[in-house]
Order: C-alpha cells, then structure tokens, then sequence
C-alpha cells in the first residue's frame, strides 16, 4: 500500500512539473491565429506555419482565398485576424479606413506577372506582343473584379494596348490556380499568372516576362486587421515579425518569390 503511494506522489510530482513548463508562457502559448491569405502563398505557408507553431507554442488556422474577396470580408467583420494578400494595395485600402492595427503595410515578399502555356503543350512559345496581335488567343486572366492577380493584369494589359478586351478571347478565373487549370486543361491557349504560381503548379511553363515598364513588382503586404480578437494580438504581432525576419524571407525565395530590395 505504501509502495503505491510513493509510485502515485511520484507520478504527481512528475505531472506537477509538466504542468510547470506547460504553464510557462515563455516556452508555450495557447492562443490561436486566423489568416487570410492569397492562394499563391499556400506553398511556402505549409512550410511556415508549423514552424511558427512549433516555436511559438500557438495554433494558426489559415483561410485561403482571393485577396480582393477576403478583403472585403474583413471589412465586413469576417472572423480573421491577420491578412496575408497577393497585393500590397488590398492592405493599403485597410488602412486607409483604419482597419489596420499595426500601422501602415509591410512588404515582405514580390513577383512579377508571366505569360505561360502548359506544360505538356507543343506548341512553340510565344511572347505577350505575339499575343496580343493574335485575335484568336484564348486567354486566361484572373478575374480584376475578384482578385489581386486580375487587377494587376488588367493594368499591365491596358498599358500594352488599350483595346485588349476586344482583341482576345479572355477566359476569367478567380485565382492563379484555375488560370494555370484553364491552361493545362487546353480550354485557354496561355494565361497571365505570377511568377510564383508558376513555378509551382508544375503544369505551366513560363514563355514570357511582362514587358518593362508596363507593371511595378507585385509587393506582397502583411497587416495585423481590426477583426483581430484581443486574446489573439499579441500572437498576431509575433506572426507579423516572424514573416518579415530574414531566414522566412529566404525561405519565401526558395519558393519561387522575388527577394524584396533593403531599402523596402
């Protein structure tokens, strides 16, 4: 009997200092995280997030969709707490309304648009001013009124000629996935996506860079938003930081974006 009650002390002794580190706020936190972001981070972010997780102690949940979509969710109170989108402008309208709890945007990470074909396609490559004087192109572009990606290259296109509408057989998508799908699936000949999302999708190819001078780098921004829950802020910060630390932002190269210059 007594032997049993040394063995269950010992246990609780044993449990009691478990719970020690466990109650340690330093070495774990139990806060969890809701992020917003664009699709074309959904690869480097699986590589990210369990680390965050692991070091920080905190569970983050990541919704992933159209950066123009989720924007509009957050001003309309959808439950998130940080915003990851495709464009540096979606962060910059939220602050604008002051629904941003960090200040201004922070840019972390860039790419470029590209002009791509599939990849198992073998058909010869062609560059956007082939494109654009050929009529019967079917092209895939993601959808300006739904996405960052759509936004941007309705720009880039009104700067290569202002009658583009009327020259292609555009085929609208709402993210970079289904332009790459449109495209290896042949029911679009080529497609403008990020440099980023082509170079991971695997089923695209990259036949040409946007000309020069017809689009800035896309700038990928970070914000902490107001629908952030006060239990979560803290966290949320942590989040922002580790993002813009140099090692993620190396990783965040490894996955095909551009580095971001020093002087931002």
């Amino acid at each position: 009997m007594m032997a049993g009650i040394r063995i269950f002390g010992t246990a609780m002794a044993l449990v009691g200092g478990l719970a020690g580190v466990v109650g340690n706020p330093e070495q774990v936190r139990a806060e969890t995280l809701t992020i917003g972001a664009a699709p074309s981070l959904k690869p480097a972010l699986e590589r990210i997030v369990p680390m965050f997780e692991k070091e920080y102690g905190a569970t983050v949940h990541v919704v992933y969709g159209p950066s123009q979509t989720l924007r509009r969710q957050i001003e309309q109170g959808a439950h998130i707490d940080v915003f990851l989108p495709a464009s540096v402008e979606d962060v910059e309208k939220l602050h604008q309304q002051g629904l941003t709890l960090n200040g201004g945007p922070r840019v972390y990470a860039q790419t470029s648009l590209v002009l791509v074909m599939s990849a198992s396609s073998p058909a010869l490559a062609v560059s956007f001013h082939d494109v654009l004087r050929d009529r019967g192109v079917r092209l895939a572009v993601g959808d300006p009124k739904a996405s960052a990606l759509g936004a941007i290259t309705a720009r880039t296109l009104a700067k290569l000629d202002s009658a583009y509408h009327d020259r292609f057989r555009l085929l609208r998508a709402q993210h970079s996935d289904e332009v790459v799908n449109l495209v290896q699936t042949g029911k679009a000949d080529v497609g403008i996506v990020y440099r980023v999302d082509a170079i991971n999708s695997g089923q695209v190819r990259i036949i040409d860079e946007a000309p020069g001078g017809t689009h800035t780098p896309v700038q990928f921004g970070e914000a902490v938003v107001w629908t952030c829950r006060k239990a979560s802020l803290a966290v949320a910060e942590e989040f922002l930081d580790f993002v813009m630390s140099p090692r993620i932002r190396k990783l965040l190269v490894q996955y095909g974006f551009d580095a971001v210059p020093t002087n931002g």
